[in-house]
């Protein structure tokens, strides 16, 4: 794999918890309306896309792609709701429950929806085999989020029991 894709993929990981930071306080100046922060924060990336998008796009290919628009599936159209979302989410969770948190429990979401995507092929990406290494993965994240989030707490101990039964059924499930 292409060293440079990974430290991308790094620095753009770094910059989830940046934003949902800078767009919580933003969210606080605008009265501690998260929605309003992330109407804010899409409305400058949105202006930001259309300066780049002057500069780089090739609009000729872009033009010869929409003239097909009627005929693609629906759900090429929800990435900008679903990124809406996942920024009112974080401006939302943030004050809540901390940014790490939050950023845990979005990477864990993310690697979770990423294997199902990856091993169904779901929204026309190629299928990737999943080895039963993905699993443990998963469910060693797992105890760390729990660990992470949890370990200081009477709560931790009292649901060791069903943190073992999630485990035990990430792992097993591979071999059904």
């Amino acid at each position: 794999m292409n060293v440079g894709y990974l430290v991308l993929g790094l620095i753009a990981g770094m910059g989830l918890p940046i934003q949902a930071a800078i767009n919580t306080r933003l969210g606080a100046m605008l009265g501690n309306q998260p929605l309003i922060s992330a109407l804010v924060s899409f409305a400058v990336g949105t202006l930001t896309l259309i300066g780049v998008s002057a500069v780089f796009a090739d609009w000729h290919t872009v033009q010869q792609g929409m003239t097909q628009a009627d005929s693609q599936d629906w759900w090429k159209w929800i990435g900008g709701a679903l990124g809406a979302f996942f920024v009112f989410v974080s401006i939302f969770l943030s004050p809540k429950i901390g940014i790490t948190h939050m950023a845990f429990l979005f990477i864990l979401g993310q690697l979770l929806m990423g294997m199902l995507i990856d091993s169904l092929g779901l929204f026309g990406m190629p299928v990737r085999a999943l080895h039963w290494t993905k699993f443990f993965g998963i469910a060693v994240m797992l105890v760390g989020v729990s660990v992470f989030m949890f370990g200081q707490s009477g709560i931790f101990k009292a649901r060791l029991k069903y943190l073992i039964m999630c485990i035990n059924a990430i792992l097993i499930m591979p071999l059904m």
